[in-house]
């Protein structure tokens, strides 16, 4: 290898076109999650029909259910394939001699949502056709409760429901109509309801991946106070549509308000009923009297004033009937697939209803336009249409657009619409209306705007970006659409709205986190992060320290509240992002800065020595013991807690690091016990190698030997040095045969014998979380393997499931047999996630060795131009003149 440097470009460096670097066609067969959309302010998900949306947030506002389908002569057409671009998703449907072309878009950094209708006659006779399109805006505005679980608008409340509007979601496109009841078996409980949230019935039960969230909600919040009633409950009866008994008590159970009853668990089905006799101590209580589970989507049996309620799904029925106290009375709950009747001592009152029959939104017509408004919130939402429909109505959450329509053999036609939202009635509508007037040109000025921004990400001093990032030239196709792609994540992630003057890089979504930042993703992209925004990452970094970090796993950047459990990571990731903002920027300033009560520099130290209090005499007293919650380190393998070697590796980096930082400040023998320490470290971590490639675990209890790339990267990237040239090749020849497969790589061995117990596609066997390919090219190259760093780095793109990379990439088998990456779907997983800029990242430390460290001496020399030779050119890698 061979590299130089030039004080000006050598070569003809250019950006390729956006175009080149966003979005392929992919069809339903080939991807599981659906395209997202981002505007620079806010977030959605595209559904499997042609035109609606759900998972939309911009806040302060967001949407519940979803936008609306297209119905095509009364059907509603199911998307067959998908085009993503950072402003919109095409979505198609071809059948029955019609080509049906929807575009869908968030407009760049407004409250405004396009889409276009093209449907073209591909028969040979003309066509007559309708096409009706729903106008459902349910939007509402708050400035709280945006954290990882954010709030969304239901017909009751605010809250967030993952599972319930999955399910919802689950029904567009003609795939079905029944969504009120969650397929999980779940815990009834009797008395005072547990906060849902948790979404799993015991507080230390396990987290299954298909139902169930950690509670990692804002603390903006006042939460609804939960209590129960006071009473008796007896003949409890839970029976099967044909008698069949699910679940039975029948001794009485007397209640307090704080008192709570739990019984077996099942899942509710169409036919089934839930009976009981209730008897109440006094009259006008409000408080829950029964509850299936510990979900959003529960349902749940109460009083308010003494008004019995039901509850399933975001719905609730209040009703007139009052039962009085000191008397039996028979209460019961008729469960069907698309409704639940309650009713008391045998006559009906209640009946929940479809989500499109809203109370809660009110619709009209304006002339040629509908107007919408939240009953609970200031929130108002137009539709307004490029070309009027043909009829047009205002019903409960907004209404429906029709438009009759010939189109000759061969000839196409098409129909615009605008929906905005704010929170002045007249603003709003104005809006609509000239986007729908100006529809082209609102398009054309969207994608001008990505392009601009597309374009400043490289240039030097422009007006976006407080840094910029190197443009990549080389003749490895494969490498440059990973370095590019790798980019473009980092610019679809920043949001501009959160905190006004500082740009935000959000971790995940669109169904989680529109205003979160978790500090372990954000370590993974830190040395494109100080180059690109070095402004920003400082600021993000002064409010981070002055927050409790070690108690927390990120940060909801809109009110600057912690977020979540503590993470093992923590030290590591924010010690790694200080040092590679401070080495890049030359900024050793802010080291001096104070914040949170100490000076950067000091908890600096606090991270980097983070090892010193977690030591433990039962693991040896040496290494950091991160304990026995698996939720802190790898949350799916249930085996990796204790004493493991990779953030031990991380602290020995780290503890070197501050030893070179005591040299540069004079402070020598801090520098000297800092590397005495760090040696000793590192001995003990190398006393972890269990060999071929696989380290080991140490508990109180015993040992174990695992086989992750969390162990790989970071020692890799720690240890290098410190390794033989046998324990290196072990340890790449891993990686290479157990965990790289389909294009991408899987997080732990499958062989190991924890890989059957961690199913999740990011940190278990069945795929990889979107950091890890970067970070273990990384590794490879730092053990003197760069041949395979670009085999892996080269071939990336792929797995991108035609967008870009989600947080958990799973390894699938396609119909030919081989296996192949997609972004996953099930479970929790995020479509998007800061961490896949990790891939751009290793381009730089891995190929052209951009690896800052205090260790290395000041901060690092950044010239115009870096020349590698057989990989490219960075330039324009130095800061702006």
């Amino acid at each position: 290898m061979t590299t130089k440097t030039e004080a000006a470009p050598v070569v003809e460096a250019a950006v390729p076109d956006l175009d080149a670097v966003a979005g392929r066609w992919v069809g339903l067969d080939e991807i599981a999650h659906l395209p997202s959309l981002r505007n620079q302010q806010g977030q959605g998900h595209v559904n499997h029909d042609l035109t609606s949306l759900s998972w939309l947030v911009a806040p302060p506002f967001t949407f519940g259910y979803h936008t609306g389908e297209l119905r095509v002569d009364g059907s509603v057409p199911a998307a067959q394939r998908f085009r993503w671009k950072p402003w919109g998703v095409t979505r198609e449907h071809r059948g029955d001699g019609l080509r049906l072309s929807t575009d869908t878009r968030m407009a760049l950094s407004r409250d405004l949502l396009l889409w276009r209708v093209t449907v073209t006659n591909e028969g040979a006779d003309a066509r007559t056709v309708e096409l009706s399109q729903d106008l459902f805006a349910m939007v509402a505005h708050s400035e709280v409760g945006y954290g990882w679980l954010y709030d969304g608008p239901w017909n009751h409340g605010q809250h967030h429901d993952f599972m319930a509007l999955e399910r919802i979601r689950a029904t567009t496109g003609g795939r079905g109509g029944s969504y009120l009841l969650s397929p999980a078996s779940r815990k009834l409980r009797l008395g005072r309801p547990r906060v849902p949230g948790i979404q799993r019935d015991e507080d230390h039960g396990p987290m299954l991946l298909d139902d169930a969230l950690p509670a990692h909600v804002s603390h903006d919040k006042e939460p609804e106070p939960r209590v129960g009633v006071a009473g008796t409950v007896r003949a409890l009866r839970i029976e099967s549509g044909d008698g069949t008994s699910v679940l039975r008590a029948d001794d009485a159970i007397t209640l307090a308000v704080e008192d709570e009853a739990t019984l077996d668990p099942f899942a509710l089905a169409p036919g089934q009923t839930i009976t009981l006799d209730l008897r109440l101590d006094t009259e006008g209580q409000t408080g829950t009297v029964l509850t299936h589970g510990n979900h959003p989507d529960s349902l749940q049996i109460g009083l308010d004033g003494g008004r019995l309620w039901l509850g399933i799904t975001g719905e609730r029925e209040l009703t007139d009937a009052e039962p009085r106290a000191g008397e039996w009375h028979r209460v019961s709950a008729r469960i069907e697939a698309d409704h639940v009747a309650l009713h008391l001592d045998g006559q009906e009152i209640a009946r929940t209803r479809h989500w499109t029959r809203s109370r809660r939104w009110t619709a009209r017509l304006d002339g040629q336009a509908v107007a919408i408004a939240d009953t609970r919130s200031s929130a108002r939402a137009a539709y307004a249409f490029a070309e009027g429909p043909s009829s047009l109505q205002a019903e409960g959450p907004g209404g429906c657009a029709t438009w009759t329509v010939r189109i000759e053999p061969g000839q196409s036609t098409t129909v615009a619409l605008a929906c905005a939202y704010g929170t002045d009635a007249a603003t709003v509508m104005a809006e609509a209306r000239a986007a729908a007037a100006d529809f082209e040109g609102t398009v054309r000025a969207g994608e001008e705007g990505w392009r601009a921004h597309w374009t400043n990400m490289f240039t030097p001093g422009n007006g976006d970006f407080s840094g910029h990032l190197p443009v990549l030239t080389t003749e490895d196709a494969g490498l440059a659409e990973t370095y590019y792609l790798g980019a473009l994540q980092a610019l679809y992630m920043r949001n501009i709205r959160i905190r006004p003057g500082e740009p935000v890089f959000l971790t995940g979504g669109p169904r989680l986190g529109p205003t979160t930042t978790y500090f372990w993703d954000h370590c993974e992209w830190s040395r494109m992060y100080a180059l690109l925004e070095p402004a920003g990452l400082r600021s993000w970094l002064t409010r981070v320290l002055a927050g409790p970090y070690r108690d927390s796993f990120g940060i909801e950047a809109r009110s600057g509240g912690p977020l979540g459990n503590a993470y093992s990571a923590n030290d590591h990731a924010l010690f790694r992002l200080i040092e590679h903002y401070v080495c890049l920027t030359g900024d050793t300033a802010f080291l001096d800065v104070e914040t949170g009560g100490a000076t950067v520099l000091e908890h600096l130290e606090r991270l980097g020595f983070g090892w010193r209090d977690k030591r433990s005499a039962a693991t040896g007293g040496v290494l950091a013991d991160f304990g026995d919650d698996a939720w802190n380190l790898l949350e799916c393998v249930p085996t990796y807690t204790g004493v493991v070697a990779s953030f031990n590796g991380a602290y020995v980096g780290a503890t070197r690091s501050l030893a070179g930082l005591y040299r540069q400040r004079g402070r020598h023998e801090d520098a000297a016990r800092a590397e005495a320490e760090a040696d000793v470290l590192a001995k003990a971590v190398l006393d972890l190698y269990a060999g071929a490639g696989r380290w080991q675990i140490r508990r109180p209890d015993g040992t174990d030997t695992i086989g992750h790339c969390l162990d790989f990267g970071l020692v890799s990237a720690h240890l290098y040095r410190d390794l033989s040239a046998d324990t290196r090749r072990e340890m790449a020849d891993f990686v290479t045969d157990r965990l790289l497969v389909g294009g991408w790589m899987r997080a732990l061995s499958p062989d190991d014998p924890i890989a059957a117990a961690s199913d999740r596609p990011d940190h278990g066997a069945a795929g990889a979380f979107c950091a890890w390919p970067g970070v273990t090219a990384h590794g490879l190259a730092r053990l003197g393997y760069r041949d395979r760093a670009v085999t892996l780095l080269r071939d990336l793109t792929a797995a991108a499931s035609g967008g870009v990379w989600g947080q958990a990439m799973e390894i699938v088998t396609g119909p030919d047999g081989e296996h192949r990456a997609q972004v996953a779907e099930r479970g929790v997983s995020n479509r998007d996630c800061i961490a896949g800029a990790a891939a751009t990242e290793a381009v730089l430390s891995a190929l052209f060795d951009l690896d800052p460290s205090f260790a290395h001496g000041g901060p690092v020399t950044r010239p115009h131009t870096l020349t590698v030779e057989g990989i490219g050119t960075l330039t324009g890698f130095g800061p702006a003149d």
